[in-house]
């Protein structure tokens, strides 16, 4: 394939961001900082400071996930920001959120486009996005990731396009684009593998609404690679051996069935435990995000393949793919956001999800979200996506938090993100309990005894006893009289 950029107009990224208007809609290409935009954002923030225009000038940001920090830290450290969704990462935006400066609509990935489809948020003006090279006739290489770029690029009035030579245009093969039509002319998603490729390989926009194209050079800039602490490795460890035992019981097929994993340490040390016990047979994955992990997993046979979104990948990793490109195509595909996080698709592939929770409840309850029921943190993402769908659904977090000083199982939890009608699997350094088929009194118990840090078993289990029915939804009034402090902090601290 010859690309070339030769038909558009290349121009700074200063020149870029002088087209963006206050009260614009902005949409940024990428996927987490994979593929995310570097240099036309970053200037437009520049161009705001410079003109002291401040909090006069406000655009509303839409994005695949979180971005770097060159689009929400940029933006919002010059107060540029008015409305945001689906999700972000920056801290400087989280207190401005938090602070109501900024009104932030935290939804499903999987959702919001179906939103932008039918018009129910308005129109993009620009849509900003990251590509490895342009054909003359429109035809675009991705990057790192997809996310909802192919939607953006669809609706958006204009479309700027930053190519980024970091990435090689021998990238062509890796990406797999596929856009769901708006009711009533929906299709099914011909998916029935993980390693099924049913789209294009390359992104077609419309070549006049392209109106410039920025060239840069950088990578990726994910967030450094964390160690895995002794208790992720416990926490891995007891979801590993309790894959085993369905598999042993019949209940996962011996040829196992397709992972979905978060980010973090949690998944790191999933992830490695998977890689290196023997019990396991090879395996794919299918997740929204993919981590240094999984291509480890991959180079020594045991990951078979792996589709994803996005890569979340430190630049050594990223560039190991790069310079086996041959290898990785047979191994690797990158598409849009709303088929990663399909309902359809969890479905019938049989997803064994893992996700990561803030606090969770007796009753089976999450939070992901919020601290203290009001502060939000980034947002829920995609675990609603898989929690709901998965073939079986873990939620994984450590028992305490705060050095040991505040409990990660709660009365209730504070703010609920995932109900116990959705949650399945609870796993902590402490066990697992496997809520499938419980009532809630004995939901209740098994939370308390094998996830609960033994430190806050005794108040928990006060609580459950008087609990009408063991049922927190009756008595609410209970939870403020009997734990007072722990609804106020949102923390509960173990009794003298």
């Amino acid at each position: 394939m010859h690309f070339s950029s030769a038909s558009f107009s290349e121009i700074s990224a200063v020149e870029a961001a002088s087209f963006i208007r206050s009260g614009q809609t902005v949409a940024v290409g990428g996927f987490t900082p994979a593929g995310s935009v570097k240099a036309v954002t970053k200037a437009l923030a520049e161009r705001i400071r410079q003109s002291g225009d401040g909090e006069q000038f406000r655009i509303r940001l839409l994005s695949s996930a979180s971005t770097d920090a060159n689009v929400d830290e940029a933006l919002s450290s010059v107060g540029a920001i008015s409305y945001r969704m689906p999700y972000q990462s920056s801290s400087t935006l989280r207190k401005q959120i938090n602070g109501r400066s900024v009104e932030f609509v935290d939804t499903h990935l999987s959702t919001m486009m179906p939103l932008l489809k039918c018009g129910a948020l308005g129109n993009i003006d620009y849509a900003i996005f990251e590509a490895a090279a342009v054909t003359c006739d429109g035809r675009v290489l991705l990057t790192s990731a997809v996310g909802a770029v192919p939607t953006f690029a669809r609706l958006a009035k204009s479309i700027i396009i930053e190519i980024n030579s970091y990435h090689p245009d021998s990238l062509e093969g890796l990406h797999d684009i596929y856009e769901l039509a708006p009711p009533p002319n929906t299709r099914e998603i011909p998916i029935y593998r993980a390693s099924d490729r049913i789209g294009a390989t390359l992104l077609q926009v419309d070549p006049k609404k392209i109106v410039a194209v920025v060239r840069t050079n950088a990578p990726d800039s994910p967030p450094p690679f964390q160690p895995v602490d002794e208790i992720s490795k416990k926490i891995g460890g007891n979801i590993v051996q309790f894959l085993l035992r369905e598999r042993l019981s019949g209940r996962i097929p011996p040829k196992f069935l397709p992972l979905q994993a978060g980010v973090g340490n949690v998944s790191n040390a999933l992830m490695a435990e998977l890689c290196s016990d023997q019990a396991f047979p090879p395996f794919d994955m299918y997740s929204e995000l993919l981590q240094d992990t999984a291509f480890e997993g991959i180079e020594s046979g045991r990951v078979r393949f792996a589709s994803s979104a996005g890569l979340a990948l430190s630049p050594n990793i990223l560039q190991r793919i790069y310079e086996n490109l041959p290898l990785y195509r047979k191994k690797l595909v990158l598409r849009p956001q709303e088929i990663t996080n399909h309902p359809e698709v969890i479905r019938r592939l049989g997803l064994i999800g893992i996700n990561t929770a803030l606090e969770m409840d007796i009753w089976g309850n999450v939070n992901s979200t919020h601290v203290c029921g009001a502060h939000i943190i980034n947002g829920i993402g995609g675990s609603g996506d898989f929690t709901r769908n998965c073939y079986i659904s873990i939620f994984a977090t450590p028992s305490t938090a705060k050095g040991g000083t505040v409990s990660c199982v709660v009365p209730l939890c504070s703010h609920i993100d995932h109900t116990e009608h959705d949650t399945q699997i609870f796993a902590t350094e402490c066990g697992i309990a496997d809520l499938r088929g419980r009532g809630p009194r004995e939901r209740a118990k098994m939370i308390i005894d094998n996830c609960a840090h033994p430190d806050f078993r005794p108040m928990l289990r006060d609580f459950m006893n008087h609990s009408p029915e063991g049922r927190v939804g009756l008595d609410i009034s209970r939870a403020f009289d009997v734990h007072g402090a722990y609804m106020k902090t949102g923390s509960m601290r173990p009794q003298p």
